[in-house]
């Protein structure tokens, strides 16, 4: 969450934003597009078994393309499995100075 938080703060320049989001995203100011893949996002991880085409639906409904649900489908995915092997094996956490290094590297090269 450290990683993401570090790069949406610099990408939106809106660190209460960001940090709103990360607390609480239901009741973070955030677009109603935002919010509903966030839901979305929630229920992939915690109860995947429970998606239905319905929650593409939603999603569609709320103004967000094939693309853009299928691009945060897959960094959902490969974050989930980053996460594991984290835990796995013990990855080093930077400081937030390094999260904040990370976050400009990964911006420059394109991630947003």
């Amino acid at each position: 969450m450290r990683a993401h938080g570090a790069v949406a703060s610099r990408a939106y320049d809106d660190d209460k934003l960001v940090q709103a989001a990360l607390a609480d995203w239901r009741t973070a100011p955030v677009t109603p597009r935002v919010r509903a893949m966030l839901g979305f996002l929630e229920k992939l991880v915690q109860a995947p078994e429970s998606l239905t085409p319905a929650d593409a639906t939603t999603l569609r409904d709320s103004g967000l393309s094939d693309a853009a649900i299928e691009d945060a489908i897959h960094v959902c995915a490969l974050f989930s499995v980053y996460t594991r092997l984290a835990d796995s094996f013990v990855f080093d956490i930077p400081d937030d100075a390094g999260f904040a290094q990370s976050a400009s590297m990964l911006l420059k090269r394109g991630y947003g």
